[in-house]
């Protein structure tokens, strides 16, 4: 399963995974207290608590796609680093706010930033994990020495872009199936369903493990609000110490030779002086190029609605859930408590509320976190067609059009019924089959896998074109793939490519390693970066309009938001499908 040494494997499962939602949910899950024990403010905790958390992912949607661009420059361990030392940083200021406004705002949107890089990351490290390993030595020294003779500049394979004939001599490709014999052994889709499992893992240990330590600390006769404070500088304390985890583990990933802080600086010192001979690659265009390839390359544009749809199917289960428990229990008379008015007494006067919403979201969440592994195997297993996706899609249709429906959420009772449990547990298997399918598209996408699903599985007999080589057969999302035929700088003519991409940081940016068949290596960053982009925005649009809409229409809105999403990811899924029979009947005449 994974190409990445031991130590690698290590710090992304149980540092970079682990660690990624756990600090989000252990600050969502107290940030009341800090409000009502810290800074002693008894009206509007609710409003307040909504207002950060809306802040938060404002944030989000720009730093996401900013820091998965960065990564690209100056590497996924300098940013993870970054991310898990801004995340401690500003769990210590949180506690040191005096009022929400500023100063505690402040403190959220600095977490924000933090938040945003190690989320990302989750993504753009796990092509790495399985990068397969690639024997271009001879292939790479033929290219250089044409480029040497030829041009007299550094090496760079885009200024190879037209057919010469030391091109011409180059020795033939392999099929796709013979260079990648181990493709299930080292495959982005299996690994994905472990990515899923620990943060799940991750949230449990936030749940289990941070937010039990101000009891623990009153324990030892310590005031409630300092309790808080303590319990920040503790998690503060194991921010930092993944940081360091991460600045140990992640050395020397595959893909990441040349990538530093150093690069970035010296190029921007010589940006102007080289700005007359050299176009620089700005991170604009970076995140334009990987925005562009959700519309032109299937499994990076399918992994992006999944993300879409997975984000928001995860705050529909944690917020709305509840939210249509405390709904149905005001409203029937069981709850005399308003949540609006005074959100803190749900969980006393309202204790039966509170347990079932527990009950319905542990049940939906524990189901995701035993199904995250099976899917991960059945999306590897199952690659044609994406069907592990659209069973996802089906039974996120099936389990959200239901819930909606439903007239109590209770299991027993004159309108209960058990089956709700079930209807909770198909709510999460889509939440994780929408996760896990998703990430696996993207590392099998950035990894150049798509022939292995497609044309090669059609017809296994035929080969590839000498790399660089444009070929009538192949689909017009395949050619622009691979970046020796679609170079990021493919808007220039051909001479201006003969002239650009020659400096040391964008010859190391593009061609740090020759791929062996469309490798999308050097725009992982930025593509997990909108990958996270487009899951911000599915929350926010579920937070907001399906807010509005369980208020002025129904409280079953939501969940009927939640199954048009996944209509549409269905929808979109099956168009791929169909492309891909398409491309294969082209292939095989």
């Amino acid at each position: 399963m994974f190409t990445a040494t031991r130590l690698q494997a290590t710090t992304y499962l149980l540092g970079v995974c682990l660690f990624s939602i756990s600090f989000l949910v252990f600050l969502n899950s107290s940030v009341s207290f800090v409000i009502t024990d810290l800074i002693k403010e008894s009206r509007g905790v609710g409003d307040a608590v909504g207002s950060l958390g809306f802040a938060d992912e404002l944030v989000a949607l720009v730093a996401c796609p900013a820091w998965g661009a960065l990564s690209d420059r100056i590497g996924i361990r300098s940013v993870c680093v970054a991310g898990y030392t801004i995340v401690g940083l500003a769990l210590l200021l949180f506690v040191q706010a005096k009022n929400v406004y500023p100063q505690l705002l402040l403190a959220r949107l600095f977490f924000s930033v933090g938040g945003a890089a190690t989320a990302t990351m989750v993504t753009a490290i796990l092509p790495s994990m399985t990068a397969p390993a690639i024997e271009v030595e001879h292939h790479t020294s033929t290219v250089i020495g044409i480029q040497a003779h030829t041009h007299g500049t550094s090496p760079s394979i885009s200024s190879e872009v037209t057919i010469t004939p030391g091109r011409m001599q180059l020795p033939p490709m392999k099929p796709p199936l013979e260079q990648d014999s181990s493709a299930h052994s080292s495959s982005p889709t299996r690994l994905a369903g472990l990515v899923g499992l620990f943060t799940g893992l991750g949230a449990l240990l936030a749940l289990g493990i941070f937010l039990p330590l101000p009891t623990r600390f009153q324990r030892l006769h310590v005031g409630l609000g300092p309790a808080i404070a303590y319990t920040y500088y503790c998690v503060s304390v194991v921010a930092i110490l993944v940081a360091i985890f991460c600045f140990v583990g992640l050395r020397h990933l595959k893909g990441e030779e040349g990538k530093s802080w150093r690069v970035m600086v010296s190029s921007l010192k010589n940006t102007e002086a080289e700005s007359t001979k050299t176009p620089m690659l700005t991170y604009w265009r970076l995140l334009f190029e990987s925005l562009r390839l959700g519309f032109r390359h299937p499994l990076i544009g399918l992994g992006y609605v999944g993300g879409f749809v997975a984000r928001a199917s995860s705050v529909g289960i944690s917020l709305f859930i509840p939210l249509f428990v405390n709904e149905y229990f005001i409203s029937s008379g069981i709850c005399k408590v308003d949540p609006i008015d005074d959100p803190a007494n749900v969980k006393s006067q309202c204790r039966e509320a509170y347990i079932l919403a527990a009950q319905l979201t542990g049940t939906s969440q524990l189901v995701a976190l035993l199904m995250a592994p099976a899917f991960g195997f059945l999306a590897d297993r199952y690659r044609r067609f994406h069907i592990p996706l659209l069973v996802a899609a089906l039974t996120g249709i099936a389990g959200y059009v239901s819930f909606a429906a439903l007239q109590s959420p209770e299991p027993s009772g004159k309108y209960g019924n058990p089956g709700v449990f079930v209807i909770v547990s198909l709510l999460g298997v889509s939440q994780i089959g929408c996760i896990v399918c998703s990430l696996g598209l993207l590392g099998r996408g950035i990894l150049g896998l798509e022939s292995q699903s497609t044309g090669a599985l059609h017809n296994p007999d035929r080969g590839q074109p000498p790399s660089g080589l444009s070929d009538p057969s192949r689909s017009s999302s395949d050619q622009y793939d691979h970046p020796l035929t679609d170079p990021i700088l493919s808007g220039l003519p051909d001479e201006e490519l003969l002239e650009s991409e020659t400096t040391p940081e964008t010859t190391t940016l593009l061609n740090r390693n020759l791929p062996k068949d469309k490798s999308l290596n050097h725009l992982k960053g930025s593509i997990a970066g909108i990958y996270s982009l487009a899951g911000g925005a599915g929350i926010l649009l579920l937070t907001k309009l399906g807010g509005f809409l369980f208020d002025t229409e129904s409280p079953g809105a939501p969940f009927y938001m939640l199954a048009i999403f996944n209509a549409f990811l269905l929808g979109i899924g099956l168009l791929c499908g169909i492309a891909e029979i398409f491309r294969g009947h082209t292939l095989n005449q």
